[in-house]
C-alpha cells in the first residue's frame, strides 16, 4: 500500500520520539478527569495523558499490528497537524504534543504508535474565528464522556465552560497553551504632507469659499426680485 501513510517494517523505542496530532478534548459524565479522543479511528475511546492503544475493531492483539489499521497516530511535524485542523471535520480538535515509545511503525508523515504520553495541549480559535479561551459543553459524546468545544468569550457567554488551566489539571497534563489568530500588523502611518501640498489645498479651498459666497449673493439677489414682483 502506497502514500503517507504505507506499511512499514516493525521498530521498537525505549525512547520517547516527539510527535503531533489532533484530538477532541473530552470531561468525564461526574467532571473528576478530563481526556481525548480521536478524530478519525477510535472516536468512540476515550484515552488519558498517559495511555497504551487498543485496537479499535475490539481485537485483542498488540499494537499497532501490521494486519491492522490499529495504534495511536501522530505527524512527525507540527505544520502537517495545523494542516489538517482547517478540515471542516476537525476544526473542533486541538492539537496535542506527544512522547511516542513501545512498539512502532513508522510512516512518511510521522508514526503508528503502542504508547503514548501527552506532553501539551494546544487550543486553537473557536468556531466564529476568533482565539479560545474556554472549553464548552459542544453537547456531543460517548458513553461517559462529553465532548468539550473550543469558544471565545462571546460564543461561550450562557454555556457551561472549563477554563483550559481547570482542564490541563483533570488531564493531567502540565501544559496547556492558546494558540489564537495571528496577529495583524499595525497599520501604516500616511505620510506627512509636505509644506507645498498643504499651501496648495488650502488656496484651493480658499477659492471654493469664495465661489460659494459668490453664488449664495446672487441666489439671495435673485430671490429679492422674484420678491418685488
Amino acid at each position: 500500500m502506497g502514500g503517507p501513510f504505507a506499511r512499514g517494517p516493525r521498530e521498537h523505542s525505549d525512547e520517547p520520539l516527539p510527535g503531533f496530532k489532533l484530538a477532541y478534548p473530552m470531561l468525564a459524565a461526574d467532571g473528576r478527569a478530563c481526556g481525548f479522543s480521536g478524530v478519525t479511528l477510535g472516536r468512540a475511546h476515550v484515552y488519558r495523558a498517559v495511555d497504551d492503544a487498543l485496537c479499535a475493531h475490539g481485537s485483542r492483539h498488540a499494537c499497532p499490528s501490521r494486519w491492522c489499521d490499529c495504534g495511536f497516530y501522530c505527524f512527525h511535524d507540527i505544520a502537517a497537524a495545523r494542516d489538517l485542523a482547517c478540515e471542516p471535520d476537525h476544526r473542533n480538535a486541538v492539537l496535542l504534543e506527544i512522547a511516542a515509545s513501545g512498539r512502532y511503525r513508522r510512516y512518511e508523515r510521522g508514526l503508528r504508535y503502542a504508547r503514548q504520553r501527552v506532553t501539551a495541549v494546544r487550543i486553537g480559535r473557536c468556531e466564529c474565528g476568533r482565539a479560545a479561551g474556554q472549553l464548552a459543553d459542544s453537547g456531543a459524546g460517548t458513553v461517559g464522556w462529553r465532548k468539550l468545544l473550543p469558544v471565545c468569550a462571546r460564543c461561550g457567554a450562557g454555556r457551561p465552560t472549563l477554563d483550559p488551566a481547570r482542564f490541563g489539571e483533570l488531564a493531567q497534563v502540565s501544559r496547556v497553551l492558546l494558540d489564537g489568530p495571528p496577529v495583524e500588523a499595525p497599520a501604516a502611518t500616511p505620510p506627512a504632507e509636505d509644506p507645498g501640498t498643504v499651501a496648495l489645498l488650502s488656496a484651493e479651498i480658499a477659492v471654493l469659499h469664495a465661489r460659494l459666497d459668490e453664488a449664495l449673493t446672487r441666489l439671495d439677489a435673485l430671490e429679492s426680485r422674484q420678491n418685488g414682483r
